[in-house]
């Protein structure tokens, strides 16, 4: 077996490890969750035997090793449960609420990429002068503002106060393309940190690149600075971006919770919140579960890519 399916077939293995590990955390956090979706269904003066009834419908009486069998069988078929509160298939809640995250998300990585990339390479052409300090200034100040503080200002200036975009998603529902505009500051929001952080380290790749003695020896082929620059640099310095960048989207899909709360977008944030408020175990579980094994692919896929552009580096095993 080569090289390269070696560390395939051990990323592989360690990223089912991973999954597991994830499910197993999911469940034990979930089962240390204050509160009883049973005592929240009884109503406000809940009975006791009300309360029992309740919790036997539900299953909840049952030990949690004979729970988590049940649960992990089902993810094995691909059923996430069903909400304790509402009887809903947990899918039903993440393919309403997939849509409204996505849409922003996958906006912001389309404006990233290009942003991000074309300011580390700019900075990088131009160390130490003038483009190149402008920009490491504001990409270290910019990353330094907390994303809920920069959004209360942006919603306060340029909504409020100068009244060019709506401050927020309500009114319009979940189909958030039918006025873009609404979707402007929360992009911006979440463009803001993640640009800043890619910038960087694409410029600190790009300038260890030009450095190195195989650039050097380009240059002395008498290669043209575009392609010793494109052709030679920057796919070292793609490597370790290509797991930011791996990192930044899973951190879009299922770190958009205070963006969703501050611009009332109805997403996987909300439901998540409404599920933890109202002890919807399933949901929750249902959730975390997708976020995690998201979190496993994209990074599974970010070091599988590092290594095949980087493969001297030989990513750590």
């Amino acid at each position: 077996m080569s090289g390269v399916r070696r560390f395939v077939a051990r990323r592989l293995l360690l990223g089912a490890a991973q999954t597991v590990a994830v499910v197993l955390l999911i469940f034990a956090l979930t089962e240390a969750l204050p509160g009883d979706a049973a005592v929240a269904l009884a109503g406000d003066q809940p009975d006791p035997a009300r309360i029992e009834a309740i919790r036997a419908a539900l299953r909840l009486d049952r030990p949690a090793h004979e729970r988590f069998a049940d649960w992990a069988l089902g993810l094995l078929h691909g059923d996430l449960g069903t909400s304790l509160t509402s009887g809903r298939p947990v899918a039903r809640y993440l393919a309403d609420g997939f849509g409204p995250t996505l849409v922003p998300a996958a906006l912001t990585v389309a404006l990233l990429v290009p942003a991000g990339f074309g300011l580390g390479i700019l900075a990088a052409r131009h160390e130490g002068r003038t483009a190149d300090r402008l920009i490491s200034s504001v990409t270290l100040a910019v990353y330094a503002v907390p994303e809920f503080a920069l959004g209360v200002l942006l919603v306060t200036v340029l909504a409020l106060r100068l009244g060019w975009l709506p401050p927020t998603a309500v009114g319009h529902g979940t189909d958030l393309l039918a006025d873009p505009s609404v979707l402007v500051l929360p992009v911006l929001v979440l463009l803001s940190r993640p640009v800043c952080s890619l910038a960087r380290l694409v410029r600190a790749g790009m300038i260890d690149a030009l450095a190195s003695p195989y650039v050097a020896q380009a240059r002395r082929y008498g290669l043209s600075g575009a392609r010793v620059r494109y052709a030679h640099a920057l796919p070292a310095a793609l490597a370790p971006a290509a797991q930011q960048l791996a990192r930044t989207v899973d951190w879009l899909l299922s770190g958009v919770i205070v963006v969703e709360a501050l611009f009332v977008i109805p997403g996987l944030g909300t439901v998540l919140l409404d599920a933890v408020a109202e002890r919807d175990v399933p949901v929750v579980q249902g959730l975390a579960v997708v976020f995690g094994v998201l979190t496993v692919v994209l990074n599974l896929g970010a070091d599988l890519v590092a290594h095949r552009l980087a493969p001297r580096a030989g990513v750590a095993a």
